[in-house]
């Protein structure tokens, strides 16, 4: 009986491990589900949570300028990096306690499956993108700005959207569109998802330092776009700024701010900008978010040798 018993045993062991090894056959265990990126923490009186919008790949070495392929994989390879680099897409959410501030809203449908996880995160975080009373746009680009409308639809019918009013006039001008072979796109894109919040009288253009609420300042830095901006946030002595496109390549453009990228508008002007943000933000010390530093995208910059490298905060 114990024989029969042994044997019916190892014969059903048999089949479910050949179930689960077998091509042919799927089973449960196999099927992944999508993760959203959510990381939180207090700053002052305020909840800072950053959110993944997704990652995407960059051929540096077709899109990085001022400098050359042998120095790129170089500055990659200190960073156990090769290219193409996934690159993160960060947005982030400020919670005041009264008001539920966004910067940025990634890409929305303008990459496919790459991005556009925003609201997936934005639902694991506890929030509702009803729950959005304010975004703050660092600038107009399609993974900055392109969650703005999905599906034909106000993403964030309760908000108000805030963006430098230099870029408003520039991506919503038809006639930039001759100045580059992308400028077209990007002027399509900033149509499509900027012109309808807009239309409802729900956007706020701003010209030079501008406090948005107590303890959120938008500060004009241009270069990367015409109305770049970070927005500074303080809470009880303790403060973070938020970034946007200062850099795109964490490994390559902080040892070597010079190295600049074709979606500039104004290289010189972007690398100049990077370097003058890098060094103040070395000095005071401060948190800052990038939007392209692997995800959460909250650290410090430190000098080193003649650049900088990025110190990522400690897990909380």
């Amino acid at each position: 009986m114990f024989f029969r018993l042994a044997i019916a045993a190892l014969t059903a062991i048999l089949i479910i491990a050949t179930s689960i090894m077998s091509p042919g056959i799927t089973s449960e265990k196999t099927v992944k589900p999508k993760v959203p990126g959510v990381y939180q923490f207090e700053l002052g009186d305020f909840r800072i949570t950053a959110l993944s919008d997704g990652t995407v790949p960059l051929d540096l070495h077709s899109v990085l300028t001022n400098t050359n392929p042998v120095e790129i994989d170089r500055l990659l390879d200190r960073s156990f990096l090769t290219n193409p680099v996934e690159t993160s897409i960060n947005v982030f959410l400020i919670d005041t306690g009264d008001k539920q501030v966004l910067v940025d809203t990634g890409s929305g449908e303008l990459f496919g499956d790459r991005g556009g996880k925003l609201p997936m995160s934005l639902q694991a975080a506890g929030y509702r993108a009803d729950d959005i009373d304010i975004v703050l746009l660092t600038h107009i680009h399609s993974d900055h700005s392109g969650g703005l409308v999905v599906g034909g639809q106000l993403m964030f019918p309760a908000a108000t959207v805030y963006v430098g009013k230099p870029d408003i006039d520039f991506w919503l001008n038809p006639a930039n569109a001759k100045r580059s072979p992308n400028y077209q796109r990007y002027i399509n894109e900033a149509v499509k998802t900027v012109k309808p919040y807009i239309d409802v009288d729900k956007l706020k253009p701003f010209s030079g330092e501008t406090v948005i609420l107590p303890g959120i300042t938008a500060r004009p830095t241009p270069g990367h776009t015409p109305g770049h901006s970070f927005y500074l946030v303080e809470s009880k002595g303790e403060s973070i700024e938020f970034w946007g496109d200062i850099l795109h390549v964490a490994s390559v453009q902080f040892p070597k701010p010079k190295i600049t990228i074709e979606f500039d508008v104004d290289s010189n002007a972007a690398a100049a900008q990077r370097a003058k943000q890098f060094a103040e933000a070395e000095t005071s010390r401060r948190l800052v978010a990038p939007a392209h530093v692997s995800f959460p995208g909250v650290g410090h910059i430190r000098a080193e040798n003649q650049g900088y490298a990025w110190v990522p905060v400690d897990y909380r």
